[in-house]
């Protein structure tokens, strides 16, 4: 193909205006070229200075490139609009790629042995370099090549008002090849040196398109390395929680796609959902799977509010999938590296804990053993005392509150030992609803007082159970002071027992003040209480707990503020059978 230096060795006036024009053809190409903008807006700009340029009346190209075919139309006519379409590229029986519309088989066998560089040599149309051309048509072209008035006709064909055409084939790589037509609706607008000309300037038209493939490569290769490293730089900071990682990553994810203006993006984690702003609901969308430790956990979801023309994967670039599945798979190590920290510090945090409860449970049971002795001293003297026939009214009442003092301090002891895990256990045949109302009987007096309407619907036929009957009256009573407590100006107990399976369910129910989801979160910690100091210890549902948990039961609560609690503890039948 003659190349650009050859327009410098052409002497004459009309030359050296040759060589102005192709300087400025190209410049103005690759001037498009170097702005990346999608493949039609090139298409549509390269075509439209091709047609500025060289006068003539329509211009068509054909490009399969990646396995789709490009299709456009451009006019000297101002009203005749640019036209393109794509679509996978389609082949006839004999397996070429179509060029023409409506496929002319004339137009297909010429087009095909143009790409293949299959030049007829009894023919004069065809040049040197491969390309074919008339000035004078239809006089002088092959037989069988049909015309078409319609201007609105994509791919390569013969306008019935053509007098002079050019074919000029090109290719820029092994999956890229293309055919440039020119036409004019005058005779001898084209000779051979214009021919020659052309094929100088197809030649730019090809780097061009070349050059642009590669700035939007660099371009949109540029934008996915930003994006990952925004990802890599949140998860560095070691402050920044898993929730403040994905609000501020989701926001560099339409950034770094092809259309970024129309462009949301959101992560869905574990229900949660994230999403960029301004949010809008896509047409076109591509998605990739968050999966830590082979559990899927959520994904990445990239979509378009506008539909956008096909390219690699619907609208979206190949590498656009290997790109969400890249930060799918980042934000599933960063799940997992966050979890796996959560854990450690959780540990710790065990492991610190029941070293201080390990500390806390020994002193408790010496301070236990060492207040106990002198408080049996102090109530079986107090109670000594009361017999005495020769106190005053006052006197004696004021020894009832001695003895009262001393035996709450005597339960304090208890629970505390309770607690420290240093009270005997003694395992026996019993049954729940007797335990049940044993507690209840204790508590009658304080639940007259309080005003609470008491409602007990035990499960007739209980099966018995072996366990201490101590501690599960302690769950009991335990539970059913922590509703009293929450009940100071009255309301409804409501204490209930069932089988269920294989457990045994005991149930309290109140209709007291609630308790917020903190503390709840809360309610079975040691030492913690809502009540004021003096009023609790933050002991007795931790004991409740610690009992149950020994049992291989469980326990749970629900509760709203305002409206009540209720703790439900379910213990295993066979574990308690085999104590």
């Amino acid at each position: 193909m003659t190349s650009p230096d050859q327009l410098h060795k052409t002497p004459g006036k009309h030359h050296e205006a040759r060589r102005g024009e192709y300087r400025t053809i190209s410049d103005k190409l690759l001037q498009i070229a170097c702005s990346g903008i999608p493949r039609v807006m090139f298409l549509k700009e390269a075509l439209r200075t091709l047609a500025d340029h060289s006068g003539c009346d329509v211009i068509r190209v054909v490009l399969f490139e990646r396995g789709r075919r490009y299709r456009c139309f451009a006019a000297s006519n101002p009203n005749l609009p640019f036209r393109f379409d794509q679509a996978p590229a389609t082949s006839n029986a004999q397996n070429r790629s179509l060029w023409s519309s409506p496929g002319s088989p004339v137009m297909e066998q010429l087009c095909s042995d143009l790409s293949a560089n299959r030049p007829n040599p009894s023919l004069q149309c065809f040049t040197s370099s491969g390309s074919f051309w008339t000035a004078k048509y239809p006089t002088e072209v092959m037989p069988g090549l049909e015309t078409s008035s319609d201007n609105s006709t994509l791919g390569i064909a013969v306008h019935s008002d053509c007098r002079s055409m050019a074919l000029i084939p090109f290719q820029t790589s092994d999956d890229c090849r293309g055919m440039l037509q020119i036409e004019s609706f005058a005779d001898g607008f084209f000779d051979a040196r214009t021919v020659e000309y052309y094929e100088i300037v197809v030649q730019t038209l090809a780097m061009s398109l070349v050059h642009r493939r590669l700035q939007v490569a660099l371009r949109e290769r540029m934008k996915e390395l930003t994006c990952l490293y925004g990802i890599a730089k949140l998860a560095a900071q070691p402050s920044a929680n898993l929730d403040f990682i994905l609000r501020n990553a989701v926001e560099l994810l339409p950034p770094a796609w092809l259309y970024p203006e129309v462009t949301a993006a959101r992560i869905v984690l574990d229900g949660t959902v994230y999403s960029s702003t301004g949010f809008m609901k896509t047409v076109q969308s591509m998605r990739a799977d968050i999966v830590v430790r082979d559990a899927q956990r959520g994904f990445v979801e990239v979509g378009y509010v506008w539909e956008k023309p096909q390219v690699d994967e619907g609208p979206f670039l190949s590498e656009e999938r290997s790109l969400i599945d890249t930060i799918a798979h980042e934000l599933s190590i960063i799940v997992e590296q966050r979890q796996a920290e959560s854990e450690k510090q959780k540990l710790q945090e065990q492991l610190q804990h029941a070293d201080r409860l390990a500390t806390i449970g020994q002193f408790v049971a010496c301070l236990a053993h060492e207040i106990n002795e002198p408080l049996v001293n102090v109530l079986g003297f107090a109670q000594l005392a009361a017999r005495s026939p020769e106190l005053t009214e006052q006197t004696r009442s004021d020894i009832g509150k001695i003895v009262s003092a001393s035996l709450h301090t005597r339960e304090v002891i208890r629970m505390l030992l309770a607690y420290a895990r240093r009270s005997d256990v003694e395992p026996t045949s019993l049954n729940l609803n007797e335990v049940v109302k044993e507690g209840i009987g204790f508590l009658s007096p304080r639940i007259d007082k309080a005003r609470i309407e008491l409602v007990s619907n035990l499960s007739a036929n209980l099966p018995a159970i072996k366990g201490d009957k101590m501690q599960l009256l302690q769950v009991v009573v335990n539970l059913a002071v922590n509703s009293l407590q929450a009940m100071p100006s009255g309301g409804k107990l409501t204490i209930s027992t069932a089988l269920i399976g294989q457990f045994v369910v005991l149930s309290v129910a109140d209709t007291g003040a609630g308790m917020s989801a903190d503390v709840i979160e809360q309610a079975f910690d040691q030492f913690f209480t809502t009540k004021e100091v003096g009023q609790g210890t933050g002991l007795g549902l931790s004991i409740v707990h610690s009992i149950v948990e020994s049992y291989g039961g469980s326990i749970e609560v629900r509760s709203n503020v305002g409206r009540g609690s209720e703790f439900t503890v379910r213990l295993p039948l066979g574990r308690l059978e085999d104590r």
